[in-house]
């Protein structure tokens, strides 16, 4: 499966069949919807039916381990954060979900990889630059992946990935609310076709 989730910050229950549609359709497989979306837990619920076997559908902007319990019995499976939370890591472990904190110095870094992060998501990626990136790189564990997050686009992903990131969250280059699902579809595709490109 591609490093590419999706970050569909503003997504409504009504819009999420087609949108998850056109981006499994365009390749890209992990789709998160941010808890301050309007009725997440109801996009969440009707993605992870509709594309099961298919994607994983998970929430992001997850802050306490009582909304972790919540994207669970959703059928979310993965769980991100803008922090990096010790009790909701551990949470999200305990329940067999993976988890992807938000980390943006080493401190919070290793804080996250002692709680039992999946990866870590860097943010915002744009202010750590491939510089910072590549600092973080080489004092983390070599196993431990990165997701560059926030203010990324396709031009920016072979500088990252040459940085060390092994993957990417794509929010507002690839969905906006009310972005019709073709535009969506179309970014997609730009997207993963960039990535495909990444040696």
């Amino acid at each position: 499966m591609r490093a590419l989730m999706a970050i569909l910050r503003g997504l409504t229950p009504e819009a999420a069949p087609a949108v998850g549609e056109a981006l499994v359709a365009a390749g890209i497989l992990r789709l998160e919807v941010p808890l301050n979306s309007p009725r997440p837990l109801e996009s969440i619920a009707l993605l992870a039916e509709q594309l099961a076997g298919r994607a994983e559908v998970g929430a992001g902007t997850v802050l306490t381990p009582a909304e972790v319990g919540e994207v669970a019995a959703a059928g979310g499976r993965f769980v991100v954060s803008p922090n990096s939370d010790a009790r909701v890591i551990e949470a999200t472990r305990a329940l067999g979900l993976a988890s992807y904190p938000g980390a943006f110095t080493a401190s919070e870094c290793f804080l996250a990889a002692a709680a039992g992060a999946s990866a870590l998501k860097l943010f915002p990626a744009f202010l750590l630059g491939p510089a910072g990136v590549a600092a973080l790189k080489a004092v983390l564990p070599p196993a431990l992946a990165l997701y560059a997050v926030g203010g990324i686009d396709a031009p920016d992903l072979a500088a990252y990935r040459r940085a060390g990131c092994l993957g990417f969250g794509l929010g507002s280059s690839l969905y906006k609310p009310g972005r019709p699902a073709e535009a969506v579809g179309l970014a997609a595709r730009h997207l993963v076709e960039a990535y495909d490109e990444l040696d």
